[in-house]
Formats: structure tokens, C-alpha cells, sequence
């Protein structure tokens, strides 16, 4: 009886795709991880390049390096005589981009894009709904097909006339404009067991504030860090972000993002987290109070206490769970019930397959 036959796994590849785009996706995920490192992300493409025959005798890394530069995604600078190569604003955007794509998939581009809710008002679009004109309506929202028709039948088509009371008004959008501040994790958890938990938080974060910018354009994005300590970055550091030798102290970020959200003036507000888990250090006085050996009630109940004030100043806090461990899931969970916010669970290998938990609406859905 014959069994079983092994043979090395060649993958197919996308005949679609030029050599440059081919490698390009590769490098994208290598720039990522290596924090935004043109050198080791060419290093480690060109390793694998060796390994599995990325390329062919009529392109090689060196012509993808030189497109690259024709490109416009890399830039290279001389410093004491040696030129660096590092990444452009037009490979920044590019990251975001990609991130957006791969975690929520093709969106489209609004103009004016704003977060709709059920009320109508003097907002930003024109919907299908119409009523009788009310003092102080504007113009430009005049319906003047029906307008006329009114005037048509009440006064007839002899002496036309268009009263006050003939006017109707189409409906407008209300349209909310919010304020978010972003959270990310940089503790040394989030490279600990040999996991790399950052770069997949990169690319969630990225995602996000790619699809806060261009969908929702009035809207204010703030965006942290936090170790040992919490401090505000750009948007455009997302590339270049690394952990160090940090403990969490979830609750200096969730105090820098309330201090951060209560100058803002809109009257939605929220919390993006990205975390891989538990809280182990806060800040007493000028000293740290740090323990990595689970749950620490101290810090617990001051982290949970904070999620009660958000709550009560109504800023919910959307969690994403950036690990499959049901220990660590444990602390997002009894948070979010608190806020009465929301939580996205992902591993590292799926970061669109997220559970999502609506604690507000008290059911659960995969999205």
C-alpha cells in the first residue's frame, strides 16, 4: 500500500502582477516590521529573494531598489559622506493605504464624509424627505418642483402666486462631527514569546486613522503611545513606531486621551485602544508601581475606574485585542462591560476576521 507522498509547497503566483508589485507587497510587510528600516527591509527581501526565488535574471532587487527611488517611495540622503535611504511621504501614505485595504477592505472616498445619524437638521446632504417651510429655514433647501405644484393648486394658473405657506423644504442629513483619540500599545509584551504583536497593531492602527482622514474629513484624530509613560505622536511615526523595554500603563494613556478629548470641542467623542492585554504598571507620585505577574488589583481597580469616568462623561472606548489569549481577553472583557464600549478580538494572522462585541446592544456578531 503506497502512503503518503511529501514534496516542498510552491505557492502560485499572481501571473497578473508585474515583477514590482510582487515585491513590492512583500515589502510593505517588511517595512513594517522593521519599523520603517529601508536597509533591513532590503536586507531581509533580498534573504528571501535567495531563499525562494523571488526574482529572475530580468529583474532583480536591484532594478525593484532603483524603481523604488524612480517612484518616488524612497528618498536617499547623504550624511557624512554615506547615503541613507528612508521612506517618503508618498510610501507613508502608501502603508496606510495598503493597511486600510487589507484590515476593512475597498472603501470608497467621500467627499464630505461625517458619521449619519437618525436626526435632520442643516447638515451636509439633501435626502428624499420633505415638509413645510419653518422660519429660518434656508433657501438653498427649498423644494421647488413641489414649491410650485402648491402654488399651482391653491391659487390656480391665471394670477400665479407663490406664498409662504406654499414653500416646502427637502430634509437635510444631520451630519456628527467626532473626536477620536487613538491608543497603542508599545510595552515589551507586544514582541514577548516570540510573537510580533506590533506589527499587526501598526497596520490596525494605520487602517484606522487612514479611514478617519479620508471618510470622515471633519473629524479630529489624536493619536498616543504608551509604556511605562503615555505621550502623543503623528501619524505619519505610525511606520517608524518600536517597543521598548516598557510595562503597561494603560491608565497614563487613558488620562492623557480624556485630558486630550475634554479641549476638543465636538460633543461625540471616543477611544481607539490597541493593546495585547492587561495593564501592569500606573504611576504614584514620581515613582512607578509595576507587577507583570497577572491582574494586579491596585492597578485594576484605578485602570476600571477610568473606564466608569468615560463612561459617565460618555466617551466609549472600542478596544482591539491584538491576541487569542483568553486569560488576557478576560481583562478587555470586564473593561468594556464597564465603558459599556465595544471590542474587536483578532489574532496575528487575521486581522479582518475580528469578533465583535457590542456591549451597548447587548448581542454578538461576527464581522
Amino acid at each position: 500500500m503506497e502512503g503518503h507522498r511529501f514534496r516542498d509547497f510552491v505557492p502560485e503566483q499572481d501571473k497578473s502582477k508585474a515583477n514590482f508589485e510582487r515585491l513590492f507587497d512583500i515589502f510593505q510587510q517588511l517595512i513594517l516590521m522593521t519599523s520603517g528600516n529601508v536597509g533591513e527591509a532590503m536586507s531581509a527581501l533580498t534573504s528571501l529573494d535567495k531563499r525562494f526565488g523571488l526574482t529572475d535574471e530580468s529583474y532583480g532587487i536591484g532594478d525593484f531598489y532603483e524603481d523604488l527611488k524612480r517612484k518616488g517611495y524612497i528618498t536617499e540622503t547623504n550624511e557624512e559622506g554615506e547615503g541613507e535611504a528612508r521612506l517618503s511621504a508618498k510610501m507613508e501614505i502608501n502603508l496606510r493605504q495598503n493597511a486600510l485595504e487589507e484590515i476593512f477592505g475597498k472603501l470608497k472616498r467621500h467627499k464630505a464624509g461625517n458619521h449619519t445619524t437618525r436626526q435632520t437638521g442643516r447638515g451636509d446632504e439633501m435626502n428624499t424627505d420633505i415638509r413645510q417651510y419653518a422660519f429660518g429655514d434656508e433657501l438653498d433647501s427649498i423644494a421647488y418642483t413641489e414649491s410650485f405644484r402648491n402654488a399651482q393648486i391653491n391659487h390656480g394658473t391665471d394670477e400665479f402666486m407663490l406664498l409662504e405657506e406654499d414653500l416646502e423644504i427637502r430634509e437635510r442629513e444631520f451630519k456628527a462631527q467626532t473626536s477620536t483619540v487613538l491608543m497603542i500599545d508599545i510595552s515589551h509584551s507586544m514582541i514577548l514569546y516570540g510573537e510580533d504583536r506590533i506589527t499587526p497593531a501598526k497596520k490596525v492602527a494605520m487602517a484606522l486613522g487612514e479611514l478617519i482622514t479620508t471618510r470622515y474629513p471633519k473629524d479630529t484624530l489624536d493619536i498616543i503611545v504608551f509604556g511605562n509613560d503615555a505621550w502623543q505622536i503623528q501619524m505619519k511615526d505610525l511606520p517608524y513606531l518600536e517597543v521598548g523595554p516598557y510595562h503597561t500603563n494603560t491608565i497614563a494613556g487613558l488620562e492623557l486621551a480624556m485630558d486630550i478629548l475634554r479641549r476638543r470641542k465636538n460633543q461625540n467623542k471616543q477611544i481607539f485602544m490597541i493593546t495585547d492585554g492587561k495593564p501592569t504598571c500606573m504611576k504614584v507620585g514620581i515613582n512607578y508601581y509595576k507587577n507583570s505577574f497577572g491582574l494586579d488589583r491596585k492597578i485594576l481597580r484605578k485602570t476600571l475606574t477610568l473606564a466608569q469616568q468615560c463612561r459617565k462623561i460618555k466617551i466609549p472606548i472600542t478596544t482591539f485585542m491584538i491576541a487569542s489569549d483568553p486569560y488576557l481577553q478576560e481583562f478587555v472583557r470586564e473593561f468594556t462591560r464597564i465603558n459599556q464600549g465595544k471590542a474587536y478580538y483578532s489574532n496575528l494572522n487575521e486581522l479582518g476576521n475580528f469578533i465583535f462585541e457590542d456591549f451597548q446592544k447587548n448581542r454578538r456578531k461576527q464581522v
